[in-house]
């Protein structure tokens, strides 16, 4: 990552950016802790709904922001003197093969959740995006951001539940899947690194961070982060096929169905509500599922739009009636 100064009509290179390296490097270490989490309940190691819901919800979130922000900071980097397009080009076109080896492996490994636009997907297309981007003030760059990561709450519709809108980010409901990382609200993510950029660079700061002495101690994580889409890559089916490992000699203890629905689903209602709903609310979940036969296809993640939807419906009438009961005085 270099720093450019504008000099007359040529830009001047200056060192690289060592420290954009290790913030890369380091996101890329708690990516690894936060996948290596997943795998782990994945297997059965942990309970289910760990990574999904609260702390560790928030931790996936923030190092996604980080490194879409980083995204942005890049574009403005290597191109707000003049779109390098060949260079472009080759980066993109390894993003976007790389995003479809995912999407087709994790087809194959996980078809009721596989990764269908998920962090690549999303650098691709903020790529391409960000570029109309480049020339416009630095503030007018951040407003947008805000605006896109707005959106969400108030354009959500149905209009987009469409699995072909998926990648927009404004249907009513999420869908399933290991990795989502629509276009609302996370491009605002790389609108706001390129804004700051933009900002610290007529600022002079980048010229400062590109002259910083480099510690010794940071350059594994320089390293890394210069080669962050290989790290990316293999980082995830090395720990998985280590846990996989450790998994034919030490097998997880196996858990009911049951238990495990009652853990996600007061992980989930945990975000909300209060431990008195939640107990109430996931015992009528478990209740109403079991009867009708839901339970397994459930658990398993398998299930249509029409099943989505049946589940949905079935939280609706559990949200009432506990609502209904505890506003009866009635103890769960």
């Amino acid at each position: 990552m270099t720093a450019e100064q504008p000099t007359g009509t040529a830009p001047a290179r200056t060192k690289r950016i060592v420290a954009i390296d290790m913030l890369r490097g380091a996101a890329l270490v708690a990516m690894a802790s936060y996948h290596f989490t997943w795998d782990l309940e994945f297997f059965g190691y942990a309970h289910a709904g760990l990574t999904a819901f609260g702390p560790w919800k928030i931790y996936a979130r923030c190092i996604a922001s980080t490194f879409l922000f980083l995204v942005g900071v890049s574009l403005v980097l290597a191109h707000a003197d003049g779109i390098r397009w060949n260079g472009f080009g080759k980066r993109l076109g390894m993003i976007v093969a790389a995003a479809l080896a995912i999407t087709a492996a994790t087809r194959l490994a996980t078809p009721d959740s596989f990764i269908f636009f998920g962090i690549l997907h999303q650098i691709a297309l903020a790529s391409v995006l960000g570029l109309a981007f480049l020339r416009l003030p630095a503030l007018l760059t951040l407003a947008a951001a805000a605006l896109v990561v707005a959106a969400p709450h108030y354009l959500r519709s149905e209009f987009f539940d469409h699995p072909a809108l998926w990648w927009v980010g404004l249907s009513s409901a999420d869908p399933r899947s290991n990795d989502y990382v629509p276009l609302f609200p996370w491009f605002g993510a790389v609108l706001a690194g390129m804004g700051v950029t933009q900002l610290a660079r007529s600022s002079g700061l980048l010229t400062r961070l590109a002259a910083l002495p480099q510690p010794g101690w940071t350059r594994p994580l320089a390293f890394a982060g210069r080669h962050s889409l290989a790290v990316y890559l293999v980082h995830q089916p090395v720990l998985i096929a280590g846990v996989w490992l450790f998994a034919q000699f030490m097998p997880p203890q196996s858990r009911p169905p049951q238990e495990g629905f009652a853990d996600a689903c007061r992980a989930s209602c945990a975000e909300t509500r209060d431990g008195a709903f939640c107990t109430r609310y996931c015992g009528c979940m478990l209740g109403r599922l079991q009867g009708e036969g839901l339970l397994e296809k459930l658990y398993k993640g398998s299930g249509d739009g029409a099943f989505q939807q049946t589940v949905r419906d079935l939280a609706a009438t559990c949200t009432a009636e506990t609502d209904g009961a505890m506003e009866g005085g009635q103890i769960p």
